[in-house]
């Protein structure tokens, strides 16, 4: 017990010192920004003028990319603010039995593995109005480890998940590193799910690295001393359901409740897709753009009438407005890259201190720390990417390996990382300091599980 606390005052330790020193995302998007152009600059040779010349002119690359991840949050939160989840969601709650608080850890653990891997954006929303009705249901489970195990999804399985960013990105047509807007392509072909999401080596990876997260969190409830909430205080941070507003008995307000509208809209978007499946196979189909098909489909038939979509979406707008803004500001960090000797530079310099056999671990290390300063893996791909992938070429190694290597580097470290953790803590009302202690100890877990992962991707996998 004593080893236990010892590592869970480490984690708080570990919160407090991100909380005090790392600024906001977007500062630390500018901050990236400086030190690109000084390493273009001063490491890659480039003029000052022509720096910025070309992080001007990758601004607006990756726009495209921008509105497609914009959807997916907002598709996924609308549809789990419907009233046919919430109903799924109180039933689920009364599954544990009550006088075993660890049931509640493994069922929102199960819960947030099942989420993060359909849709990371799904999982952040689901999990923060799930935890309120376990905690009605189950009032004798501490609060820490319940909303850990709620956490566990995004930093073990979500990056290798159908919504993962980097690998959805390379098997997408015409995305930037395929198809850049001047300059050589960063990559030759498209790469479909079916080779990376869907290739057995990541299957298994996802079935182990889950697992451990999950017989960590259930494992941390303590027997005894268990933090728990009063009623009254549950009952404070529990969720409405959203309500269907009726509008005035005119034309118009009739064809706003008018439910043809949907099922047309939703019909619309679901048969090419399934055209296309059928057609073209799921690995040549799935993309980001079928990916939010998929979704926003959902989303209008869990509604099923327009007004509730229409609000749901306005509120996923809310949570998206962080990649509306820092997207373009990226892409400049893209541009300069692309543009400049910036890449091939930064690549020889990863070739230089790695081999062939270390580099995978390499890149899993460099993903997770960027990822404490940069919690958009989106982003983070199209500026590292660039660099990442030749020098696994010049090493020998694949672009599939360096890709599950950043993946699951990114996953990793996003259980010490405030960012995303901020819809269930403001819906828990605790701080990241209250639940870190915990995460820490599962991300030190899955850690040692994927350092071993990373050394036997076979480089030409």
């Amino acid at each position: 017990m004593a080893a236990l606390d010892a590592l869970r005052e480490a984690g708080a330790a570990l919160s407090r010192i991100t909380e005090r020193w790392v600024p906001d995302s977007w500062v630390i998007c500018m901050i990236l920004t400086s030190l690109a152009l000084a390493l273009a600059v001063f490491g890659a040779g480039a003029g000052v003028e022509d720096s910025v010349l070309a992080w001007g002119a990758g601004v607006w690359n990756l726009l495209t990319l921008a509105m497609q991840f914009t959807i997916a949050m907002v598709a996924a939160h609308a549809c789990v603010s419907s009233r046919p989840v919430f109903r799924v969601l109180d039933r689920l709650a009364g599954l544990p039995d009550p006088e075993r608080p660890a049931q509640a850890v493994l069922l929102v653990g199960l819960f947030s593995l099942a989420t993060a891997w359909l849709n990371w954006a799904l999982n952040l929303v689901a999990c923060a109005l799930f935890v309120p009705f376990l905690l009605r249901r189950n009032p004798k489970v501490d609060v820490r480890v319940l909303v850990a195990g709620a956490y566990i999804g995004l930093g073990t399985v979500w990056h290798g998940g159908l919504s993962g960013s980097a690998p959805l990105i390379l098997a997408t047509p015409g995305n930037p590193l395929l198809e850049p807007a001047s300059g050589p392509p960063v990559v030759a072909r498209l790469y479909p799910v079916t080779e990376t999401l869907f290739a057995p080596f990541n299957l298994v990876y996802l079935l182990v690295i889950g697992a451990v997260g999950l017989a960590t969190a259930v494992a941390l409830h303590p027997r005894r001393g268990a933090i728990t909430l009063t009623p009254e205080q549950v009952d404070r941070i529990l969720p409405a359901p959203p309500e269907d507003p009726e509008p005035p008995d005119t034309p118009a307000g009739r064809l706003d409740r008018f439910r043809g509208w949907t099922l047309l809209a939703a019909a619309l978007l679901a048969y090419p897709l399934g055209h296309s499946i059928l057609t073209k196979g799921f690995g040549a189909s799935w993309t980001i753009n079928a990916y939010n098909v998929a979704f926003l489909t959902a989303a209008l038939l869990l509604h099923g009438r327009p007004l509730p979509f229409l609000a749901a979406c306005r509120e996923g707008v809310a949570a998206a407005w962080g990649i509306i803004v820092q997207f373009p500001f990226y892409a400049g960090i893209f541009g300069l890259i692309i543009h400049t000797d910036l890449g091939t530079w930064l690549g020889d310099l990863f070739a230089r201190f790695a081999s062939t056999g270390t580099y995978p671990f390499v890149v899993y290390l460099y993903s997770g720390f960027m990822n404490l300063f940069v919690p958009s893996a989106g982003s983070k791909w199209m500026i590292e990417a660039p660099f990442l992938i030749p020098a696994g070429e010049q090493l020998g190694v694949s672009v599939r390996a360096v890709l599950l290597a950043y993946a699951y580097g990114d996953s990793t470290t996003n259980l010490v990382q405030p960012f995303f953790a901020i819809p269930i803590l403001a819906v828990t009302r605790l701080r990241f300091g209250d639940v870190v202690g915990y995460t820490f100890l599962i991300a030190l877990a899955c850690f040692a599980v994927s350092a071993v992962a990373v050394f036997l991707i076979p480089p030409n996998f």
